[in-house]
């Protein structure tokens, strides 16, 4: 303490972390940290200040000893969208690639509008010792460099050129990190000799604060304006996003949807709103979706979305729905609920819904809601059949079914880039909410395993007792594995299903899909490959102390799977899928893509002109 009890001295770096500890958020009445902790490599642009600092507050801010940064800040992705947007992670990297490594992750988080903080090493703010190692030059502007890189994909972003900036930045990081609309990263750059500088700190500021989530109430005349548009509907339908779950508005949804009788459809992040059981709940909707969504969607006059951005995978590329259909868009973020000449309700998801309820006695059409049921009815059938295993090859759908029937209901499911988000969305029948992260926003390979990580420590936090199962092609396995290493250290079970179909398939699906040849995607048809060879998946989890078998069909992944949870650590399971056969074939929109326009190649020109033949069913924006 200096001389005055009002202040005292300390390093940026220890100043950073003593503010953090002190954070709080109100959770269903309990208070708990709102930073749950970190992942963090040292290198010399952090280890000596920062984590000096982070050194006596261990047991408070636990560190996660990463593997690579990308999947350290991939990890704090999946324990944030696990707590619902209401806790948050922070990421530590050195100055130069080691923050270089986090940009991916944090497109990751910025897309899928996450909390996480990064507190990345800079170089020297005089400047005295540069060019320094892992510098990034630039000959006209000394003051920009590879943390620059992080402006577009980062909602809050700073770099501290004097301790006493703390005071104002990390408040304003918070606030970004929980506004519901606003919600992202936050990044925030330390010069080395700035996190060794002292400053003689307001003791106030160290007081403890407890957060709450803002819950931003609608507008009268736009609740109005929605009662009015939903009151003249014959067909209307609710598309249920990921923010209902951030709302926390699941249970406010399935009442709203019961009240009216409007049936159901989910997005991808939305995929856990509703249980699969539930009467109203028509399906997944997209190119990834289901017959029976995508059924009623196009014949919807009156669409209400609800906490989603309606990416293209959602709407078909805007080709899912009838051009006059009237748009109803509830959500915290003005961005979103304006789109596509919506009626913009801004605003939170629950609040929102409890508004129109209680302006409106309006039910659908009893004819329209026996349509919707008797559409899901048929795709049920459809998942049945999908799903089923017998003498055919191998497919991620059996594998999902497999899972399906034996995990518990509240395991959390997780999956990303490559053909498993789609056969997951469209093949699994949620059994209890939120317990699916489908990670679509930025399809980023590599989280599969990294994100399920994450989600564990959230969820040895929340309901102990419970798996977290990860989905997981041979490319991204290969991309990015090293978290089983990291999840047996710490001692975070996971079960991870590795479903090997000899490269990048699905990609090598589209491919043949556009009339294209099958060209580097599976290794069997790349060029520069002499001898294709599996990888021994087996072997080499093992050899990151994880439990590992590989089965043969989905027979045996069944028995396995059970020993997967019985185990008392992460345990890999590898089956081989047909590369070809097996895909689910039904419950797609069209997806607009690039195609080549002119080509000496007939296939090229006749699969460009029948993928072009769709495109007249596209709203222009309006």
């Amino acid at each position: 303490m200096s001389a005055q009890d009002d202040t005292i001295r300390l390093t940026t770096a220890q100043a950073i972390i003593r503010w953090l500890c002190n954070q709080y958020i109100e959770i269903d009445g309990e208070e708990m940290r709102l930073c749950g902790g970190g992942f963090g490599i040292f290198g010399h642009g952090n280890v000596t200040c920062l984590g000096e600092a982070l050194n006596t507050v261990r047991d408070a801010l636990p560190l996660y000893r990463g593997q690579n940064e990308q999947s350290m800040g991939f990890a704090a992705a999946g324990y944030a969208k696990t707590w619902l947007r209401q806790r948050f992670m922070f990421c530590t990297a050195s100055a130069g690639p080691g923050t270089a490594n986090l940009v991916t992750a944090a497109g990751l988080a910025h897309a899928n509008r996450l909390p996480m903080l990064m507190l990345c090493g800079d170089t020297f703010l005089t400047r005295l010792p540069d060019p320094v190692l892992q510098q990034m030059e630039n000959f006209n502007d000394p003051t920009f460099g590879v943390n620059d890189a992080f402006k577009p994909v980062s909602r809050f972003w700073d770099r501290i050129c004097h301790p006493a900036q703390v005071i104002q930045s990390l408040p304003a990081a918070i606030a970004t990190m929980l506004d519901p609309a606003d919600c992202g990263p936050a990044f925030i750059g330390l010069p080395q000799d700035v996190q060794g500088w002292t400053y003689d700190y307001p003791t106030k500021f160290f007081d403890k604060k407890v957060h709450r989530i803002r819950r931003q109430a609608p507008d009268a005349d736009e609740i109005a304006d929605a009662v009015a548009a939903l009151a003249a509907a014959e067909r209307p339908i609710l598309i249920a996003g990921g923010g209902i779950q951030y709302s926390r508005a699941a249970e406010t949804l399935r009442e709203f949807a019961e009240t009216h009788q409007i049936p159901v459809v989910e997005t991808i992040a939305g995929r856990a709103n509703m249980r699969a059981t539930h009467p109203l709940n028509i399906g997944p909707i997209g190119v990834t979706g289901s017959d029976s969504a995508n059924a009623i969607a196009e014949k919807a006059d009156v669409i209400v979305a609800v906490g989603t951005r309606l990416q293209d995978f959602t709407t078909g590329s805007w080709t899912a729905f009838s051009k006059d259909a009237q748009f109803i868009s509830i959500n915290a973020a003005r961005h979103d609920a304006g789109k596509h000449m919506s009626l913009p309700v801004v605003g939170d998801a629950k609040l929102s819904l409890a508004a129109i309820e209680a302006a409106t006695d309006y039910n659908a059409p009893l004819d329209w809601v026996a349509y919707a049921r008797d559409q899901r009815s048929k795709w049920d059938r459809y998942v049945v059949e999908n799903t089923a295993h017998g003498n055919r090859p191998n497919s991620y759908a059996q594998a999902i079914g497999v899972v399906n029937d034996l995990c518990d209901p509240r395991d959390r499911v997780v999956a990303a880039a490559g053909g498993l988000p789609a056969e997951v969305t469209a093949n699994w029948r949620t059994l209890d909410i939120g317990t699916v992260d489908v990670e679509f926003g930025f399809s980023c390979m590599g989280y599969e395993i990294a994100g399920a990580w994450g989600a564990r420590i959230a969820q040895s936090q929340m309901e102990p007792d419970q798996d977290v199962i990860t989905f997981c092609g041979d490319g991204s396995y290969m991309m990015l594995n090293s978290d089983i290493y990291s999840s047996v250290l710490s001692g975070k079970k996971m079960i991870i299903l590795v479903l090997d179909n000899g490269g990048f398939a699905v990609i090598n699906k589209l491919q043949n899909n556009t009339g294209n040849q099958s060209f580097n995607n599976l290794l069997a048809d790349c060029p520069t490959i002499a001898e294709p060879f599996g990888v021994d998946f087996v072997a080499h989890a093992a050899s990151m102390g994880a439990m590992a078998e590989k089965v043969a069909n989905p027979a045996e992944l069944g028995e396995a799977f059970k020993r997967a949870k019985a185990a008392d650590k992460t345990y890999v399971i590898v089956m081989d899928v047909d590369p070809y056969e097996g895909w689910t074939t039904q419950g797609h929109a069209w997806w607009e893509v690039g195609t080549p326009h002119i080509t000496e190649d007939e296939a090229v020109r006749t699969a460009h002109l029948d993928w072009e033949s769709s495109r007249s069913k596209q709203r222009k924006g309006i």
